[in-house]
């Protein structure tokens, strides 16, 4: 037995090991796909806005060019550049540090004094907006770099790349790659030292649209008239478009992005807040690095193990509960490293093999758990009643194979005269068979229905036993019970044949059996070779129900019961001894016994003085005890004309 558990759990160990490396390939070469890079990015969007950083006191002040300016300013866009120039002096004024113009000034105004106001108020603490877009076509790729006229630059202000990169989602999460870039030289320029962050790094967001504090554009001309005094001084400023108070994704806007805020806001952020923020997670370091394939596809391994950890010894209910402490651990150390090392790991492929991986195994469990079911109906199902086949395939595990110890009660049931009848018929083997079956048919029923195991059929016998190969506290109950309902359906029988002979004009035939029950220790379990085996029971207590099956006909009852069948039983049933005898094959003295059906107290005493004196030696053939005996207990009126007989000699 224990060779044969560890035989089952090495092979559930390498089918656990095939299945873990299988769910971890295929994750692995989904999660390199652009769809999943995809899913895996919008799991960072729902688990970068969860406990995230403050925003920074020290960070941008945004100058928005709002439609409240535009009704101020009394001018649609775009606005004269001149005026851009007065807005330079009042936030220099104001003591702004640095100041960054998400406006793209490439192209000469329609009014050359314009360009000329502009560029005398243009310093070193000035960024100008470039571009760089990539341009496709079926011929080649090209990247083209727009910059500001060379008469602003020649006055000192720097140029920073305002593109930004977007995910295929249409999502702005990526820090933007370019060494100048808006933010990078916004930066350098008010003193800073921003990070380089690595390809493809994430920025973390503070919330959604106009979380930054925001001025519009006329306020920011006249500070001293609509500001506090202190709102820009020693700040950095970036001036653009914000041409909604809170754009959306179905109506858009100029300018205006879907960040990882947009999940839950569903409002798009400015692009200068974007470069706001792009600033501050620079200056601060709190973009997170995206990690590579390799990090990505030993996640994935370790949950594959670690689920086929999980159901190492079997799969069950508390598997659900297990898998989903594990996938909530997976969510969390993806939250972990993300907030506290800046470093993001999707959870998703993880969590995915590790659900591949128990889900499977659990499948595969269940498939054998069918298999192993129908097994258990196919072997039982000969031999045990349906209800009974239905719970042991319900739990397999109240049956025990290869042989156990249990208290049985065990019962024969042979058929009268067998060899005369078979003699009789030995023209109609056909007619034989058929009779035999409609006597082992009902008898067999007998059994199923009070719970009993149906052992074997040998010939015109039939063995049974109670209280395996599951528990039966009554067992000797129900088999007394499985005796008697067999005596009644052979007279059922013995009515149909008296009844079919009639109408055919022959001798009818009365059938007659003996039973034998006894209970004891018995072995029971599947007993033979390993290519044929039977579930049957072996021990004395069995070849003691066999020997009394053959003895009841000596005693004229068609039910002898050994004496601990009878002990159990005489809380339900009137039982009487008759004898105590020595069966072939045993030394011992055996007290006999039989249903007394209907006997009264009275008549039951009467019977048990008769057996003192029968004991004693006291009871002759001629007393006239056994008469009245007779008269007492009708059921054991046969029993009685032997005891006379016997005497008689």
């Amino acid at each position: 037995m224990k060779a044969s558990r560890q035989l089952r759990l090495s092979s559930r160990r390498a089918k656990l090991a095939v299945l873990a490396a299988l769910v971890a390939t295929l994750v692995s070469l989904v999660s390199l796909t652009g769809s999943w890079s995809l899913i895996d990015l919008r799991a960072y969007d729902y688990l970068s806005i969860l406990g995230r950083p403050p925003l920074p006191e020290d960070g941008p002040v945004i100058v928005a060019i709002d439609e409240p300016s535009m009704a101020e300013i009394g001018s649609q866009w775009p606005w004269p550049r001149a005026l851009h120039a007065r807005l330079i002096q009042a936030l220099r004024a104001a003591g702004a540090k640095a100041i960054a113009l998400d406006v793209i000034f490439a192209e000469p105004a329609a009014a050359p004094e314009n360009d000329q106001a502009l560029a005398e108020v243009l310093g070193s603490d000035v960024v100008l907006a470039g571009d760089e877009t990539l341009i496709r076509t079926p011929q080649a790729e090209q990247f083209v770099r727009t910059e500001p006229l060379p008469v602003f630059l020649e006055r000192g202000a720097k140029v920073g790349i305002a593109s930004v990169d977007l995910s295929g989602d249409g999502t702005l999460r990526q820090i933007p790659s370019y060494q100048d870039g808006l933010a990078v030289t916004l930066a350098t320029v008010a003193g800073a030292e921003p990070a380089h962050p690595p390809r493809r790094a994430l920025m973390q967001t503070f919330g959604p649209a106009r979380t930054y504090p925001t001025v519009s554009y006329y306020q920011a001309l006249d500070p001293e008239s609509f500001l506090p005094e202190e709102t820009f001084r020693g700040r950095v400023v970036i001036v653009g478009l914000s041409l909604q108070n809170a754009p959306t994704i179905s109506g858009g806007g100029i300018d205006a992005f879907a960040t990882s805020d947009t999940v839950f806001s569903r409002g798009l952020v400015a692009g200068a807040e974007i470069h706001a923020t792009i600033y501050d997670n620079l200056v601060h370091r709190l973009f997170v690095k995206r990690t590579g394939a390799a990090v990505a596809i030993a996640a994935i391994v370790l949950a594959s193990l670690a689920a086929a950890l999980a159901v190492l010894g079997s799969t069950s209910w508390k598997t659900l509960g297990y898998g989903a402490l594990a996938l909530i651990l997976i969510f969390l150390a993806s939250y972990g490293l993300m907030r506290l090392g800046h470093v993001f790991v999707s959870p998703l492929a993880p969590a995915l093999a590790f659900l591949g991986v128990a889900v499977g195994q659990a499948g595969l469990d269940y498939a054998e758990e069918r298999r192993r079911r129908r097994a258990i109906t196919r072997a039982f199902s000969q031999y045990l009643s349906p209800a009974l086949v239905e719970r042991l395939a319900r739990d397999p595990s109240q049956l025990k194979l290869g042989g156990e110890r249990r208290t049985l009660t065990v019962l024969f049931c042979d058929v009268r005269g067998f060899t005369t009848i078979s003699e009789d018929m030995k023209d109609d083997p056909e007619g034989l068979t058929t009779l035999i079956n409609r006597l082992l048919t009902p008898l067999s029923e007998a059994v199923l229905n009070r719970r009993g195991t149906i052992d074997k059929y040998i010939g015109d016998c039939l063995m049974a036993f109670w209280n395996a190969p599951l528990d039966d506290p009554d067992h000797a109950v129900h088999a007394v019970q499985a005796a008697r309902d067999m005596l009644t359906a052979l007279g059922d029988l013995n009515a149909e044949l008296e009844a079919e002979a009639k109408a055919a004009g022959r001798p009818p035939k009365t059938l007659r059996i003996g039973i034998g029950i006894n209970t004891g220790e018995c072995v029971v379990g599947n007993m033979g070779s390993a290519r044929r085996f039977d579930y049957s029971a072996l021990g004395d207590a069995v070849n003691l129900a066999s020997r009394l099956e053959g003895a009841s006909k000596d005693y004229g009852v068609p039910l002898l019961l050994g004496e601990r069948t009878a002990t159990l039983a005489a809380r339900k049933f009137a039982v009487a001894e008759l004898d105590r005898i020595t069966v072939k094959g045993r030394s011992a003295v055996c007290p006999v016994f039989t249903l007394a059906d209907g006997a009264s107290q009275p008549a039951l005493e009467r019977h048990r003085a008769y057996l003192a004196r029968k004991y004693s030696g006291e009871i002759a053939a001629d007393d006239g005890l056994f008469d009245d005996l007779k008269a007492a207990l009708p059921p054991l009126a046969r029993y009685y004309e032997r005891e006379r007989e016997r005497l008689s000699g």
